[in-house]
């Protein structure tokens, strides 16, 4: 999954119209426009990298495997939330952000996928229900969230994920979600690391699983 060539590191960017500051990692196209159009993972970080300061990001998640591998095969959005404020804010300007980076590089829109770990693990169960015909796949990581809108998500594969042992968002907050949708009949799977606490993004995004599976679907 994650091969060996020429680095091609994350840029900070600027978002206009109302968007967010965001880091953009594109790896190189190859062949014609139509075969060289890429998938995208929009990752959503925790409550602890809120701010102004991009490099803030690069130390969990995403952002990180893109520093620590040479080559990632996806096209990769990290948007920064604002200091005390909460994804479920932003949804609208997140989306802006997504559909400008869209409309610059050759992102596969059959092919957008939505993770995040803590707070941008509840960012991710939200933002996927708040445009629900916009995702392939989503990965919540360690995360919860409101159940009200949840079968608007039965046609979406979810692999979420959470750390038996975590204190800060109790095991039960993520299998709330997954018992959820799977009483809509959704397309859902739940990954529990036994003896691990909050933390369970580390072990998560180190897994080639995790992209294989991502990449098996499309809208």
């Amino acid at each position: 999954m994650f091969r060996k060539r020429k680095s091609y590191k994350q840029l900070e960017r600027k978002t206009r119209d109302n968007g967010l500051n965001y880091l953009l990692y594109s790896p190189p196209a190859f062949g014609d426009r139509q075969t060289r159009k890429k998938p995208l993972i929009l990752y959503l970080h925790g409550i602890g990298e809120r701010g102004n300061k991009l490099s803030l990001l690069r130390k969990h998640g995403i952002p990180k495997i893109v520093e620590n591998h040479d080559h990632f095969p996806f096209i990769t959005v990290s948007p920064q939330c604002p200091d005390d404020t909460f994804w479920f804010e932003h949804y609208d300007a997140i989306k802006t952000t997504l559909d400008e980076v869209i409309a610059k590089y050759d992102v596969d829109e059959r092919r957008l996928y939505l993770t995040g770990n803590s707070m941008g693990g509840y960012g991710t169960w939200g933002l996927a229900m708040a445009f629900p015909d916009l995702f392939a796949a989503l990965a919540p990581i360690c995360a919860g969230g409101l159940t009200e809108q949840i079968c608007t998500l039965k046609d979406v594969p979810v692999w979420a994920f959470h750390g038996e042992l975590d204190e800060l968002v109790k095991l039960e907050e993520g299998k709330k979600m997954v018992d959820a949708l799977e009483e809509c009949g959704g397309n859902v799977r739940f990954t529990v690391y036994e003896g691990v606490g909050h933390d369970s993004w580390t072990r998560t995004y180190e897994n080639p699983e995790l992209y294989e599976w991502l990449l098996s679907h499309q809208r």
